[in-house]
């Protein structure tokens, strides 16, 4: 009890000092007697007190910008020394109070709801931490770190994902532009105008810009995979195979490289998917995994692959992606591939024939009568290919139908070089006439 008066008693000296201080406008007095309050609370483990205090400070007339925001600095420190779970959230909750709506002290209400989103997620509560963190929007804070900025919303990423909410996920992650990841840190910082925010220092426990790109891709391979967006999760990965210190380490890079082919080869025929697979191809590391070099080769090469041989040679290197970087390739992989390889003998058959048979065509595709009929029908409605089912005559045409003006067109087309012929030929006949006359008259 002693002691407890004690304090009270140093406590209400300071206030004194503090109240002439914050009348006289001294800011660097001001600031000391605050944190020498909090001092006094925190070394005597009064936690009730101190909650107290922060608030009664707060809320002073004319109370400094600058007192709160060294109050609300010096109070943080306090956080990790508190003895007990619910000592600490509710230190953390006060600081909230005073920091809400005080934009000086933005960035410390930040820094304050991530530890908060820390403790629900936790104890399990991770709707609870994602609401937490989704009220913050660090985008428009122009003092805090660009990393610092980053890590915050990758972490409200994160936890938009594990409470699967992926349409939220998809628009907190739009906040951060690829783009961003591809500035030269090495360069030197530009000294600040006169009249510009000051950047503050991002906290030693925030990564670095190409971790946080690691990261990001990451999480953005997690959100595509909810839609079995194979492309886009091969592109994630070709933007992590491209980090300097994943690319410098071979048990780091063989991973990603693995994951890029696999997704390559799920992805639908496009030109983007055509366009990653040749680049993929000309990788000089794709040596060193030969055999995804010879399965990327076999959908280059217009060539009918055997479905059966294919799964027989891949099946074990499909199998231990579940213990490599990144798990499992999907619950549909193994079902996607093989619709993949029958697209791709589909598309080499349209090549090579203008006309044939459906008994045919499910020969070589090695299907029956009615899959090859549903699976060439399925490519026509995506517009991946262009072909006619004659069904009474079992007859599938590769064709183009062209119309009267297309027809038109190329008979015209076909007259007009025909002509030019004609004019060049007669040219070079009277060029010869004339020519054999000249050698005559000598």
């Amino acid at each position: 009890m002693e002691g407890k008066g004690t304090l009270e008693a140093q406590i209400d000296q300071l206030l004194n000092v503090e109240k002439q201080m914050r009348l006289a406008g001294e800011v660097a007095d001001t600031k000391k007697a605050v944190t020498d309050i909090m001092q006094l609370c925190f070394e005597a483990k009064d936690w009730k007190t101190l909650n107290e205090q922060i608030l009664n400070l707060s809320k002073k007339r004319g109370q400094l910008k600058q007192a709160v925001t060294a109050m609300v600095q010096q109070a943080m420190h306090y956080i990790d020394e508190t003895p007990d779970l619910d000592t600490r959230i509710e230190l953390i909750k006060t600081l909230n109070n005073v920091s809400a709506g005080k934009i000086y002290v933005e960035i410390e209400r930040a820094r304050l709801i991530k530890k908060l989103a820390k403790i629900k997620e936790e104890q399990g509560l991770i709707a609870e931490a994602a609401d937490l963190m989704q009220e913050v929007a660090v985008e428009t804070f122009g003092a805090m770190a660009k990393t610092e900025k980053i890590a915050f919303i990758l972490e409200q990423v994160r936890l938009c994902l594990d409470r699967q909410d992926y349409v939220r996920a998809q628009i907190l992650s739009r906040k951060i532009s690829p783009r961003v990841f591809n500035v030269d840190t090495s360069k030197e910082k530009k000294k600040p105008k006169e009249g510009d925010a000051v950047v503050g220092e991002a906290p030693a426990d925030i990564p670095s810009l190409l971790e946080l790109k690691r990261i990001y891709y990451e999480l953005m391979i997690r959100y595509y995979s909810h839609n079995n967006e194979y492309l886009e999760i091969c592109r994630c990965y070709k933007a992590i195979y491209e980090i300097p210190y994943i690319k410098e380490n071979p048990a780091q890079w063989i991973p990603v490289l693995r994951k890029i082919c696999w997704f390559l080869v799920l992805a639908p025929h496009d030109p983007m998917q055509s366009s990653l697979l040749n680049s993929t191809l000309e990788d000089k590391n794709l040596s060193e995994i030969p055999n995804f070099k010879l399965l990327l080769k076999q959908l280059v090469t217009m060539e009918v692959i055997q479905w059966t041989s294919l799964w027989n040679t891949y099946k074990d290197e499909f199998d231990n992606e579940n213990k490599m970087l990144g798990g499992s390739l999907g619950a549909k992989a193994a079902e996607d591939l093989r619709q993949r390889i029958i697209e791709h003998n589909i598309l080499v058959v349209s090549k090579y024939y203008s006309r044939i048979t459906l008994k045919r065509l499910a020969e070589l595709l090695c299907l029956s009568f009615k899959e090859a009929e549903k699976h060439l029908s399925d490519m026509v409605v995506s517009k991946a290919l262009v072909a006619k089912i004659d069904r009474p005559m079992g007859v599938v045409c590769f064709q183009v139908a062209k119309d009267s003006n297309d027809i038109l067109n190329s008979w015209s087309m076909n007259l007009e070089k025909l002509l030019d012929l004609v004019e060049k030929s007669c040219h070079q006949i009277h060029k010869e006439t004339m020519v054999h006359k000249a050698a005559l008259k000598v």
